[in-house]
């Protein structure tokens, strides 16, 4: 299991340039940079493996709320599978065959996320 800081939502992971040369293009804003780079040193941290990019993954998520506002639970997951695609846990989203996210009790905002082979 490895505890990754709560990701911004997806309204705040990426931005959308509308004028200037990247008009139109889809960037990761600086708060996903800031998550990102904190997923890359909670994976290195803690040594996690990089599954085989053949390997079919399941991935387990519990969802600390930083605080008892609404939130819905599909915003956290794209910015969480992304950050740990860029961390190298595996090499694309795309090898995950199950996937469970379950909301946990309000204790400050943090994810629990474990991952294993699917055999």
């Amino acid at each position: 299991m490895i505890v990754l800081p709560f990701p911004p939502s997806a309204n705040r992971y990426w931005r959308h340039p509308t004028t200037g040369k990247l008009a139109g293009r889809h960037l990761l804003s600086a708060d996903g940079r800031v998550f990102r780079e904190a997923v890359l040193r909670n994976a290195q941290a803690e040594r996690w493996p990089s599954f085989n990019p053949d390997q079919r993954l399941a991935v387990r998520i519990l969802a600390y709320m930083p605080d008892k506002r609404r939130r819905d639970l599909d915003n956290v997951l794209k910015a969480a599978l992304d950050a740990l695609t860029h961390a190298g846990v595996w090499a694309d989203d795309s090898q995950v065959d199950s996937l469970l996210i379950e909301r946990a009790p309000v204790l400050g905002g943090m994810l629990k996320v474990e991952v294993e082979a699917v055999t």
